[in-house]
């Protein structure tokens, strides 16, 4: 997975394409990523004692990797991700514009 916590996506397909936001979490074991913003749905809660009452819920859920690309520092659009040897680092550069991510 080239994409990190903390790094700003874009939706390339699905119901929320066009949208942008940034990475919450990672989850490479499944694949997926929780971006803020994206794929919110309406969760129904309820009532966890007596005297307390039921309420709708919306929160973001996770999105498969392969349906987002990282934003291009440079551009502001959906670039791939690439490497660079900096002497004995590695880092991770923007394919389109090659500025550092």
């Amino acid at each position: 997975m080239k994409v990190r916590t903390g790094d700003t996506v874009i939706v390339t397909t699905g119901k929320d394409r066009g949208k942008s936001g940034t990475i919450l979490r990672a989850y490479p074991k499944k694949g997926k990523v929780l971006i803020e913003g994206v794929n919110v749905v309406k969760k129904h809660q309820k009532a966890t004692r007596t005297g307390s009452v039921g309420q709708i819920i919306e929160r973001p859920m996770p999105i498969d990797v392969s349906n987002v690309s990282l934003k291009d520092p440079k551009g502001g659009k959906a670039t791939r991700v690439g490497y660079k040897l900096d002497g004995k680092k590695k880092e991770r550069v923007a394919r389109k514009s090659g500025s550092k991510i």
